[in-house]
């Protein structure tokens, strides 16, 4: 039976050994490899938006990592869905964005889901993909999306403690409020780990490892 490979494209450095690591929990036995391009979400970031051009740098990433041999891609960046998904249509192996078992996931939990970021860029977005999800599983849900503003600029200016007071301030707020949380973005899941268990009174869902986990079932 031939070795399966699994293509990661990413949008940050940072996240190569967060899924280094979840694949060698949970794909055993199956080659990865990594495609990186920061450019691309510093671009959606200074302008706000996913312009045409960058959505085509996108696709070409994709096709890039078909071209190497992979039998299924992911992408591991939420800011650039739509381009995921437009790629995915030009694409003759399956694509995944990293978001969408989450919100699946998000959908069969509860009625009333929180979606929380840091970023306008990824809120928009995330809340989209999880109401688009809702329609296709035919369920009526309620969203509450909330943004920490300063959140991430805390972050990048080296403020990492600033950055996960603001989103645990926001998560336990919310908390109160849906059924379940889903972090937009995979940089505020250590947050999560930091929260008390008194706090941690409904799910709250992160992208990373949900994902692998859904490649690993239809990998089996």
């Amino acid at each position: 039976m031939k070795t399966k490979t699994l293509g990661l494209v990413h949008t940050s450095a940072t996240l190569v050994p967060v899924f280094q690591k979840l694949c060698s929990d949970y794909l055993p036995g199956v080659n990865v490899f990594n495609i990186v391009d920061d450019s691309l979400i510093k671009d959606v970031i200074s302008r706000n938006e996913l312009t045409k051009l960058t959505s085509r740098r996108v696709v070409d990433h994709v096709a890039s990592a078909e071209a190497a041999g992979a039998d299924f891609i992911l992408v591991t960046c939420s800011s650039i869905g739509a381009a995921i998904e437009a790629a995915a249509g030009l694409t003759s192996v399956p694509v995944l964005r990293v978001d969408q078992p989450m919100a699946d996931l998000a959908v069969k939990t509860g009625k009333r889901i929180g979606v929380i970021a840091t970023l306008p860029t990824t809120l928009g977005p995330t809340s989209d993909l999880v109401k688009r999800r809702a329609a296709i599983a035919g369920k009526e849900i309620e969203l509450t999306s909330i943004l920490c503003e300063g959140a991430f600029e805390a972050l990048m200016g080296g403020q990492p403690e600033k950055h996960d007071e603001m989103v645990a301030k926001a998560l336990i707020e919310l908390s109160a409020k849906v059924d379940v949380i889903v972090l937009a973005q995979a940089s505020m899941s250590r947050v999560v780990d930091g929260l008390p268990d008194a706090e941690k009174r409904i799910p709250i869902l992160a992208s990373p490892a949900l994902a692998i986990q859904h490649i690993a079932g239809l990998f089996k």
